[in-house]
């Protein structure tokens, strides 16, 4: 049902899981724990899916504030958890308040402030890696919570493989150099693009010490049968959610 990355389990104060497709209700195509509100999957399947996803990493829904999300790189700090819409990244220093990204080949990342018990929760496709949606969700929590990157801990979920993340040229022409690659192979040149390294690159150089990192070995696509996968999937697939939050003492 659902993963505790290694880096967050030095925080016991701290709530910090991404899911998996098992363990839910939903049928074909959306099997079987699909969390994703916005998708055509019957909406009693989803909540019950969201419900015992929540029951089993004992938060209540209430307390989780989440985003109908659009790929661009507006960023919310969050007072009061609810539905909003239009942000793919959250960020909170309110204790049991829980911040929450849904997924499917985009990369969720999870990000904890030791030092002031701040967290963030960011949705990152192309589009919002190429508008450096990490790098200034880092900056805005700078701004917000006085947060040292030095006292960050992060996450990078599991999303897309470069190896299956094949992009047109005017997509691959927005990264640079080192987070894409050029396969000559066959009668026409195939573009693939990165995002875990594209997004670890944003967090180094904001200051984040790289054995502060976790980056997830899996892949949306090449594990498929674990994970959902819109691309993979031809659009009819669920939702992964990675949530983050400090537990009320």
């Amino acid at each position: 049902m659902y993963t505790i990355p290694k880096i967050f389990q030095q925080f016991p104060e701290l709530i910090a899981v991404e899911s998996n497709r098992k363990g839910g209700v939903s049928k074909t195509p959306y099997s079987s724990l699909n969390l994703g509100l916005f998708t055509d999957d019957k909406l009693e399947n989803v909540k019950e899916n969201r419900k015992r996803f929540f029951e089993a990493i004992g938060i209540k829904e209430s307390r989780v504030a989440h985003s109908y999300q659009v790929h661009k790189d507006q960023i919310l700090k969050v007072t009061r958890c609810r539905a909003y819409e239009g942000y793919d990244a959250l960020i909170t220093q309110n204790v049991n308040s829980y911040m929450a990204v849904t997924v499917a080949d985009c990369t969720p990342i999870l990000i904890y402030d030791a030092k002031n018990q701040a967290v963030a929760a960011i949705h990152a496709g192309w589009k919002g890696t190429v508008a450096d949606i990490t790098a200034k969700t880092i900056q805005r929590m700078q701004m917000e919570f006085k947060t040292n990157p030095k006292d960050c801990y992060v996450y990078v979920g599991t999303c897309i493989d470069e190896t299956s993340f094949e992009v047109g040229e005017e997509v691959a022409e927005k990264f640079s150099i080192e987070f894409k690659r050029l396969d000559k192979n066959g009668r026409k040149p195939k573009f693939y693009v990165d995002l875990k390294k594209a997004n670890v690159a944003q967090l180094v150089k904001c200051g984040v010490p790289e054995n502060q990192i976790e980056v997830s070995p899996y892949s949306t696509v090449l594990d498929n049968n674990e994970y959902f996968s819109h691309r993979k999937e031809k659009g009819k697939t669920g939702r992964m959610m990675a949530l983050i939050g400090v537990k009320k003492k």
